[in-house]
């Protein structure tokens, strides 16, 4: 860490149903000296957050418009169906997009999942949010298709969810302002990306710029150690028996 960055904070924003921890516990423990300070975004606003400087980088869900970030895919996750307990589907380990055609499905307004041919039938109202839709669901108008990680962050005791074999996948990514990739930004993409605290990418420890200069402490040792090889080399021949 360098004395520029003592005092910052690392703003690290995030969409519903991305967990983050993981990733913040190893900067904590590289970083001790710059907290994180997690901002919670709904999907919609995420890029312009990131655009306007209201975070450093963020976990965002694909696709989103890529003008001026940068971003690194992650993770792609099972897209699954919410249901009433005592609906048909929960009977089944997965289901199929067929399997939905004669039920109503809400699409609410923050889905991210590219869908080409949506499942079911539209429902009576488009809801504002994902958490809208699920108390739709347990009212028992109608069904909900999302991201797992999604169905477990607003899992309610009367409702249930199974995979959806054919049905799109939702990506998760880190983005972050191209035009703003900051060292603090580098240090998290290392941690996201698996790098180790000496990684050669990496800008904690042994600095590359240490390395040749040792190198070049070393020649004139070796250089010297071949100077002496000579003369000694002579003096073994003094010796040789006669």
């Amino acid at each position: 860490m360098t004395d520029g960055e003592t005092g910052r904070v690392f703003r690290l924003a995030y969409v519903p149903g991305v967990t983050p921890a993981k990733w913040v516990n190893v900067w904590t423990e590289r970083m001790p000296g710059v907290p994180v300070a997690l901002v919670a975004v709904p999907a919609a606003e995420v890029v312009g957050l990131l655009r306007d400087g209201g975070a450093d980088a963020g976990f965002v869900r694909l696709p989103v418009d890529r003008d001026g970030l940068s971003v690194i895919p992650l993770y792609v996750e099972t897209t699954v169906v919410v249901v009433p307990k005592d609906h048909a589907v929960a009977a089944a380990d997965e289901v199929s997009t067929a399997d939905l055609t004669d039920d109503n499905v809400f699409h609410p307004l923050d889905d991210t999942i590219e869908w080409t041919v949506r499942p079911g039938l539209p429902a009576f109202t488009r809801p504002a949010t994902t958490a809208d839709a699920v108390e739709l669901v347990a009212a028992g108008t109608g069904l909900l298709v999302v991201p797992q990680s999604l169905a477990r962050l607003y899992h309610r005791r009367d409702l249930t969810y199974r995979p959806v074999s054919d049905a799109p996948q939702s990506q998760v990514a880190l983005a972050w302002p191209t035009d703003a990739t900051t060292d603090l930004v580098e240090d998290f993409i290392g941690i996201v990306r698996g790098r180790t605290v000496n990684s050669s990418r990496g800008r904690t420890p042994a600095s590359p710029a240490e390395k040749p200069a040792q190198r070049q402490a070393q020649k004139p040792a070796q250089n010297g150690s071949r100077r002496r090889a000579v003369p000694a080399s002579r003096k073994k021949k003094g010796y040789r028996p006669r």
